[in-house]
């Protein structure tokens, strides 16, 4: 271990030297990023976007959307599998030979016990495990090991394809569970440790985070599918867009993460730069906290939906990086509600507020992430809202103060994005439609819950009915369906989907950003 940090000191200097002559290093990628949203980065927890790009580069699952193609599911540690319908189980046979970065052996042992410690920590995103039916007391029944084998039970008369979507996602990463427990700090199961060290089977390997500075992964030449070109991959904390541009147009970074339109813009023309645009999963919404009770009048959250101008953000300031799009489920995916039934009106919002009998003015206080796009949003919606007596006071953070906050249920409105955490539309619904209990002692990694919502119990019966639907097209319509109850009544407004803009160097080649922050990849990448 002293070696290795030795080796990533002397890489550091080497790729600090290489800058100060405006050019990285051949065998480095390094990428200004705003990495600030970081709250965890052990897969069991990790539920931020960037940390899933870290989780995405380091750890493997049994079966994932992989960089080769992120449409298609494939095999990862396992190399093929089983299903039994009848029965609900999925038997997985491992591939041979694949090791951690350890060097130790990856087995049917450490599947279960990444799963069993997922569910014994019960961190934020636990559940897209649990919904598989599975519990810290019969974890051991559920998922077995049998030398290569693993079989996978679940309970609930879901569809194949949909347990194998959850097996591919985040919380399934499997760990070196020796390594784990040997590093666990009063039961902890190593989540202290996992937090500063990665225990992988991926393309990368953790070298040192810091956060709110500097990501940096080295390869792992034994990686199963092939070691990545790139020996270091290096990124740099960098939130204002401005400067990301100045480093990437001095050779000072491969790749700028965060440009605004503007930014974007004033790159047209650069020598030795382009921009590649990656569709995205994530839907960017407004929402109210029902805690507040100025906020629970349905004529609030109507009036907000026409106190929004979405053409006109998305034509100025969101240009090139959102399209309008007012369904939780993101378009280009299977059962999205496309069309986009509210425009800007505050005339038509005044009036709903006043035929409820609103009392006005309505101060609220709307937290936001202190980074483009969010502040300039912010701004905009703070100028449409007071057109019809909504006024907002902005409440900058960074992105982990504001993602706490959201979760402790602390916020008044809040401006904040949304990406599956799986690719089935059930994730979203269970996120924008669902809530089984609202008390504060009851946490959920939802919308709903974190907005203190409690949908109409019909709508949170169809949810679980959709998910249980054996006949594709009728599931899907169940949810389009309730993609229509949420546009129409809730407190949350969704607005747009994201586009994503990366700036790079053109001598950079392979980068592949999918549709979420699961399926950012940099183990293809190449410098001509």
């Amino acid at each position: 271990m002293n070696f290795l940090k030795t080796g990533l000191a002397v890489s550091l200097l080497a790729v600090m030297a290489s800058q100060s002559a405006a050019e990285t290093p051949a065998n480095a990628l390094v990428v200004a990023q705003n990495i600030d949203d970081i709250v965890t980065i052990d897969p069991a927890s990790a539920y931020e976007f960037t940390s899933g790009e870290y989780v995405a580069n380091t750890y493997d699952q049994l079966v994932r959307y992989d960089a080769v193609d992120t449409t298609v599911l494939a095999g990862a540690l396992a190399e093929s599998w089983e299903v039994d319908a009848e029965a609900k189980a999925i038997t997985f046979t491992l591939r041979e030979g694949v090791t951690f970065s350890s060097g130790n052996p990856v087995t049917g042992a450490d599947v279960v016990g990444s799963w069993t410690r997922v569910l014994t920590l019960n961190k934020a995103p636990a559940f897209i495990l649990t919904q598989l039916g599975w519990t810290v007391d019969n974890i051991a029944e559920m998922v077995t090991a049998d030398g290569n084998t693993v079989t996978v039970r679940y309970a609930g008369d879901f569809a194949p394809a949909f347990v194998l979507n959850v097996l591919a996602s985040r919380p399934a990463s499997i760990v070196d569970f020796t390594t784990a427990m040997a590093n666990e700090v009063d039961g902890d199961m190593g989540h202290a440790w996992l937090n500063q060290n990665s225990a992988g089977s991926g393309p990368f390997v953790l070298r040192q985070f810091n956060p709110g500075q500097m990501i940096a992964l080295t390869a792992n030449p034994n990686y199963y599918a092939g070691a990545p070109a790139m020996e270091q991959v290096i990124i740099r904390h960098v939130p204002e867009a401005a400067t990301q541009r100045l480093m990437l147009e001095t050779g000072d970074v491969d790749m700028a993460m965060n440009l605004t339109p503007d930014q974007v813009a004033g790159l047209a023309g650069t020598e030795g730069v382009e921009v590649e645009t990656f569709p995205q999963a994530a839907v960017h919404w407004l929402s109210f906290n029902q805690k507040d009770e100025d906020l629970t009048n349905p004529a609030v959250w109507e009036a907000a939906r026409y106190l929004v101008d979405y053409q006109g953000m998305a034509d100025t300031l969101l240009n090139g990086q959102m399209i309008v799009h007012q369904a939780f489920w993101p378009t280009g995916y299977p059962g999205a509600v496309e069309d986009n039934p509210f425009t800007y009106d505050p005339e038509k919002a005044a009036q709903i507020l006043a035929d409820a009998g609103v009392e006005l003015p309505i101060r609220v206080t709307l937290d936001v992430i202190n980074s483009n796009p969010f502040t300039d949003m912010a701004q905009a919606l703070q100028a449409s809202f007071a057109q019809a007596g909504i006024e907002f006071e902005i409440l900058p953070g960074t992105g982990s103060q504001v993602i706490t906050r959201y979760r402790e249920r602390s916020h008044e409105a809040m401006l904040l994005y949304w990406g599956p955490d799986f690719m089935d539309p059930h994730s979203n619904a269970k996120a924008f439609a669902y809530n089984a209990n609202n008390d504060d002692d009851h946490y959920a990694s939802t919308t709903t819950w974190r907005n203190a919502w409690m949908p109409p119990a019909e709508m949170s019966e169809l949810t679980m009915a959709a998910l249980t639907e054996a006949d594709p097209e009728a599931r899907l319509d169940m949810y389009r369906d309730l993609q229509r109850q949420v546009q129409a009544e809730s407190p949350i407004v969704v607005m747009f989907q994201a586009v994503k803009q990366v700036a790079m160097a053109d001598n950079v080649e392979g980068f592949v950003n999918g549709a979420s922050s699961d399926y950012v990849y940099y183990r293809l990448v190449t410098k001509e």
